[in-house]
Formats: structure tokens, sequence, C-alpha cells
């Protein structure tokens, strides 16, 4: 007997975002709550979505030359107070292991917020001449950031990441290095995950603890508000010096190696749902949806229809298209909406009379379009169909970027264009702190970068008149 179960309806965006976010993440079954705050337990089809990313990543990394390693989970206190400014800024954020077993340890061990201690520790035992450079690492693992307010994806206490450390005989080639896997993730975030980004560089107040520099792709949502996406750090010798870490280099003398670090996280799941979901909930890019195609046969009980939806589906399959075919006794109807609300690009429909034409029915996720197409030429109809709905959604999302980026040529009509239209906002700036900190304190925007696409609005800054440097795009952030 069929069941009559509808798909449980989510809140409009429009109403209330964080809301619908959070409808859609748990609706879709792509997370559930853990007994312990701010700790999400990922289900098999969130899962999915960062098995791809990490597959799409993984390949990247190991074309540049990387190496896959795996560094402890826990840090000694005394290691994590080598490199000041670093442990400075993770202090607030780091939990704390204080007993094993039954005993009470003797030094208290951090949980990895990031490993950038642990790398250097571990450098410092095995780089000695420059044949040993350059070191290429990168980690597939967990992190734990003891965050006050907590979302899924967004602001998770423990959540999945990558994070690549590196170490260089010259600055000239850990620079490179930097910049170099931030197009890694701007590929992968407009290329896989239809997101258009910003590149752009960190100001002093918003780099990462111990860094000289921080780069980072800045994407925009569906409300306007910004993404950090993806982030590459350059950090000098100044880690190699607190750990010691020294090399000899060809002319025979001793010399601290440079060192870098880049990380993307579970955090992009969160940036895919709110660029490219809406009322009916996920829309997935089709390169990192996990089912890129569902087949649903109509009247399914009579003659020959489940038959044939089977062999569409093995031929699709065999066009290297990843493909579900749902048997159950749901409706239809109910079909429609679940693997709707589950983003998958693109849904086929057979039934007795298309068996009879020799065709099908397409239906586009994302714009809803159908389109009936004969089984002779199914195969490489989809597979055209689903680059057309990568390079619409990227439009779309080009589209929201562009159109909610505004010049602002003071504090007042930043603070204005905020309030009225949100988005981002493009100024001059002079560099200093305190000019960054009114931004913050009285337009409610943090700086987001400077982008490497420099414009000349001024030739004064947007908060205190004086002359300009630079050009920075301000936001409000997840």
């Amino acid at each position: 007997m069929a069941k009559d179960k509808k798909v449980e309806q989510i809140t409009d965006m429009d109403v209330d975002f964080a809301q619908w976010f959070t409808d859609i993440v748990t609706k879709a079954e792509l997370v559930d709550y853990s007994g312990v705050k701010g700790l999400y337990i990922l289900r098999p089809y969130g899962f999915a979505l960062w098995e791809n990313i990490q597959a799409f990543l993984d390949k990247k990394f190991k074309e540049l030359g990387h190496e896959n390693v795996s560094m402890p989970m826990l840090i000694p206190e005394s290691l994590l107070q080598k490199e000041k400014d670093h442990v400075e800024g993770f202090a607030p954020e780091c939990a704390w292991v204080t007993v094993g077993g039954s005993e009470e340890l003797t030094e208290r061990l951090c949980v990895r917020p990031t490993s950038e201690t642990l790398f250097c520790d571990h450098w410092s035992h095995v780089v000695h001449s420059w044949r040993d450079l350059p070191k290429l690492y990168n980690q597939w693992c967990s992190v734990m950031r003891w965050e006050k307010t907590t979302r899924p994806f967004l602001r998770g206490r423990e959540f999945l990441w990558q994070e690549g450390h590196t170490l260089h005989a010259t600055a000239e080639e850990a620079e490179a290095e930097t910049k170099q896997m931030l197009e890694v993730y701007a590929d992968c975030c407009e290329n896989f995950l239809a997101m258009p980004v910003i590149r752009g560089r960190k100001t002093d107040k918003e780099k990462f603890a111990g860094a000289v520099d921080t780069y980072t792709v800045e994407c925009m949502m569906h409300d306007h508000k910004a993404l950090q996406s993806g982030t590459s750090h350059y950090f000098g010798d100044g880690f190699a010096k607190a750990f010691d870490i020294s090399f000899s280099n060809k002319e025979n003398k001793l010399s601290y190696p440079h060192q870098t670090s880049w990380g993307m996280s579970t955090r992009i799941i969160g940036g895919i749902i709110m660029t490219h979901g809406d009322n009916s909930g996920l829309v997935l890019p089709p390169r990192v949806a996990p089912i890129q195609l569902v087949v649903i046969p109509i009247a399914a009980h009579k003659p020959g229809v489940t038959e044939k939806a089977r062999e569409l589906a093995e031929l699709l399959k065999n066009a290297g298209i990843r493909v579900k075919t749902d048997e159950s006794d749901n409706s239809p109807g109910w079909k429609f909406a679940e693997y709707e609300m589950k983003g998958v690009p693109i849904r086929l429909e057979v039934g007795p009379k298309d068996i009879e034409n020799s065709q099908c029915v397409l239906v586009r996720r994302d714009s809803g379009e159908k389109l009936a197409v004969s089984f002779d030429s199914l195969a490489d109809t989809a597979l055209r169909l689903l680059d057309d709905i990568h390079d619409g959604m990227f439009a779309k999302a080009l589209k929201n970027l562009q159109e909610n980026t505004h010049v602002a040529h003071s504090l007042e009509e930043a603070k204005a264009i905020q309030q009225e239209k949100g988005g981002f906002v493009k100024t001059m700036w002079c560099g200093d702190l305190d000019c960054e900190m009114k931004m913050k304190d009285e337009a409610g925007m943090s700086s987001r970068c400077r982008p490497y696409n420099q414009e000349q609005l001024d030739d004064h800054c947007a908060i205190c008149g004086k002359k300009a440097k630079e050009m920075v795009i301000w936001g409000v952030a997840y």
C-alpha cells in the first residue's frame, strides 16, 4: 500500500533565514544533533557531500606534490605555548584534557584546534639539510574549537577539515605555495561547487594567529552575508625560530625555513546550502551531488516499467553519472518532493506512455524545466544538462554577488547601505586599525579582504578622510 506521507514543509527563507537553514540540514538528512552541544552527527547524505569535496581536493593536492600524513589529536600545553601569537589567538577556544584514566595528568593536553605546533615539533626532528626540503604535507582530520554559539556546519565545536602544512627553503617558495593553494580553493568553489569567490588578503586584524599574511576566498550567501570559504597562510620563519627548526643551506650556512598552512572544512557545505538552496530545500551543484540523477518509475505496478527504469539507470551509470532508482512504494508525488528537498540535480520520470514513445522525462532541480528525451539520446542529454545546471547555478550566484556589492565613499554611506540593502561594501581604506574598528562598531561590518582586483574608488579613506592605501571589501559574516 502506497504511503501518503508528505515531505515536511521548511520555513520560508525570506521569513526566517536561520530557521530555513536549520530545517534544511535536518530534513534533508545532512546532520543530526548529538548529546553534546556543538558536536553534530554527519549523516550518510551529508558525509557523502564531504567525501566528494575531499576527493576533489585530495586529487589536486597530490597533483601538486603533497603527501597525506596523520598527527596526534592532543597537544601538550608546553608545545602550544612556544608560539606566543598563535596560542593567544586560540586560547579562548581550546578544550583541555586533564585526566587520563583515573589519574590526573602532569601536564594539560589540548584537543587540537589546528596542528601547526605538532608539525613544527616533528619537523624540528627531521629537517637538517636543504635536501630535506620542501615538506609538502596535508592532513584530513577533525579539530575542536569550543565555540560559544553553535550551528550545524557553520559553527561546530568539532568539525572535519583538511589542513595543509608546508616547509620551504626560501620565502619566495613559501609565498608562492600560499597563493597557489588559495587558487586550489577558488577552483573548488567555482568549478566544483558553482560558488563565485572574491580572492584577497586579510587585514592584520583578521589574519590567522601567528601568520605574516592570510589569503582568503570570500563567498556571498543568498541573504547577502559573507562566508569565509577557504584560507591560506604564510608564516614566514616565525614558527621555525620558535620551534628551533633549522637547516644547512646550499652554501652550508644555517638557515630557518619558511612555513605555510591552508585549510577548508565542512563549513563549505553550509556555504553550498546558503548559496544555492531555495524554499523547497537543497539545490546541489551537479559535480558535488551524491546523487546526480534519480530515476522514478511512474505506475511501477504495470508491466515493464520497473524493468525499463532499471535499464535506463544502468545506461546512465555506464555514462559516469551517479544514479539512484527509487522503487519504494511511496507515491510519485512524495518522491518528487523528497528529492527536491535533497537537491538532486535531475529527476527522470518513466511510465507506460513514455515507454510506448521510447522516451522519458527529465526535470531540472534548479529551474523546474521539463524535457522529453528519447532513450537513444538520454545519456548525452543528461551529461549536457548536468553541465548546463552547473553553469546556470554559477551564473545565478554570480549575479547575486555582483548586484549586492556596493561602493561607499564615507562611513555614513557604508552604514546606510548595510542597513538598507546588506551585501558587500567596497571602500578605500588608510590601513589603520582604528578605522577598521570604527567600521565594525558603527556599521556592523568586518573587513572581509583586501581584494586582488584593486579599484581606485577615491584618494581618501572612507572612514577618516586620510590618504587611502587600498580598497577593502566589508560585510557581515557567518
